[in-house]
C-alpha cells in the first residue's frame, strides 16, 4: 500500500468514526506497536542509504497528517459528548438552591482581636513571645523563685532539666518587653497567646489554653488606674450597665494582688447558677506590679510602678457566649457551632 493509498484510507476511516472508542482503535491501527504508520516507520533500516531520507519524509507525511486528522476528530466527538450533556442535564435556575452550610469566625479569635481592638485604642502595643520559654523568664524574673509551688512539674512542662519549659503563662513577654526598654521608657501592652500547664481536659479545664495579658508601666501609677482599665474592658464586653469590683487576693509577681469581678449580667446581681447566687463573677486577676518584677526586668521601683492583668480568652469567650464546655472552641462541627457568631451580650 503507496502513501497515496494510506492517506485516502486514513480519510475515509476516520470519516467514518462516530465514538470515542472507535477513535481510539483506529489510533491502534495506524500508530499501535504493530500499526500500519508504525510498521512503515521501522522498515526504514532496511531502505538503501540514499533513499532513506526521501522515505523518511513520507513516513513524516503521514503521521503528520494522522495526528491532524485524529485531534480533529476528537475535539468534534469531546465537543459532541459536551453539547448532549448539556441538553440532558440542564439546569432549572427557578429551583430553590441548596444551601451551602460555612463555618464562623473562631471564637477564641474573635474574642481576643476585640480586646485587641479595644485596648490598641486606648494606646497599647500587641506583643508576641516564643512558646517554649526559659526558666529565667516565666519564673525568676517574676518573683517566683526555687521550690515555690508554682514551678511544681505537675503544674508545668519541662522540656529540658527544668530551665527549658512551654511557657504556663504570657507573663514572660512582659518580662522580656521590659528588659528590652531597659528602665527607660514606659510601657503599655498586651500579650495574648496560648499557654501550656498540666491539667486533665474536661468540661472547664485544658492543657492547653489562650491568655491575654496586659501591662502598664509609668509613673504615679496606682491602683484607680487598673480600675478604670478594667471598668473600659468589662463595659465593652459585656454591656455599659456592667459593675465591676476588686477584691484582694495574691499573686507572687503583684503587690497588692486582686480579683478582678463583674456583676452577673445574666441575674443583674440578684443571684444565680452562673453566679453561684453571689451576683458577681470572677474573669481576671490582676495586680500592682511587684518591686522586685520592675527591679529584676530594670526598671527602678522608687521611679517606675504599673499595673498587670491576665484574662482566659475561653473563659471570657464562655461568659460572653455561654458556653458550658471549653471543649466547644476545638470543635469542627458546625452544628454544634452554629450561631456564635450572632450571639452578643445586650448592651444596654
Amino acid at each position: 500500500m503507496n502513501q497515496k493509498e494510506i492517506l485516502e484510507k486514513l480519510e475515509s476511516e476516520v470519516s467514518s468514526i462516530q465514538k470515542i472508542g472507535e477513535l481510539n482503535d483506529f489510533k491502534v491501527k495506524y500508530m499501535g506497536k504493530k500499526g500500519i504508520i508504525s510498521e512503515l516507520n521501522s522498515k526504514i533500516r532496511e531502505i538503501p542509504n540514499e533513499e532513506k531520507k526521501a522515505y523518511g519524509e513520507k513516513v513524516n507525511e503521514l503521521k503528520n497528517k494522522f495526528n491532524e486528522l485524529f485531534e480533529t476528530k476528537k475535539n468534534e466527538l469531546e465537543m459532541a459528548l459536551l453539547n448532549e450533556k448539556l441538553k440532558n442535564e440542564t439546569i432549572d435556575i427557578s429551583l430553590p438552591s441548596t444551601r451551602i452550610p460555612m463555618g464562623n469566625p473562631n471564637i477564641l479569635e474573635k474574642i481576643i482581636e476585640e480586646v485587641e481592638e479595644l485596648l490598641m485604642s486606648m494606646g497599647y502595643d500587641v506583643v508576641d513571645g516564643p512558646e517554649i520559654e526559659e526558666d529565667r523568664f516565666n519564673f525568676e524574673l517574676l518573683n517566683i523563685p526555687k521550690g515555690h509551688p508554682a514551678r511544681d512539674a505537675q503544674d508545668t512542662f519541662y522540656l529540658k532539666d527544668e530551665e527549658i519549659l512551654l511557657r504556663s503563662q504570657t507573663s514572660p513577654v512582659q518580662a522580656r518587653t521590659m528588659l528590652e526598654k531597659k528602665g527607660l521608657e514606659p510601657i503599655r501592652m498586651i500579650c495574648p497567646g496560648k499557654t501550656y500547664r498540666r491539667d486533665d481536659d474536661d468540661a472547664t479545664h485544658s492543657h492547653q489554653f489562650m491568655q491575654i495579658e496586659g501591662l502598664l508601666v509609668d509613673k504615679d501609677i496606682s491602683l484607680s488606674d487598673l480600675k478604670g482599665t478594667f471598668d473600659i474592658i468589662a463595659k465593652h464586653l459585656f454591656g455599659s450597665s456592667t459593675e465591676t469590683r476588686l477584691r484582694p487576693s495574691y499573686y507572687q509577681f503583684t503587690e497588692p494582688s486582686v480579683e478582678l469581678d463583674i456583676s452577673c449580667f445574666k441575674c443583674k446581681g440578684s443571684g444565680c447558677a452562673l453566679c453561684k447566687n453571689t451576683g458577681w463573677i470572677t474573669v481576671a486577676g490582676a495586680g500592682m506590679v511587684h518591686p522586685n518584677v520592675l527591679r529584676n526586668c530594670g526598671y527602678d521601683p522608687s521611679i517606675w510602678s504599673g499595673f498587670a492583668f491576665g484574662f482566659g480568652a475561653e473563659r471570657l469567650a464562655m461568659l460572653k457566649y455561654g458556653i458550658s464546655d471549653i471543649r466547644t472552641f476545638y470543635l469542627t462541627d458546625l452544628r454544634v457551632n452554629k450561631g456564635f457568631d450572632r450571639i452578643e451580650v445586650q448592651n444596654d
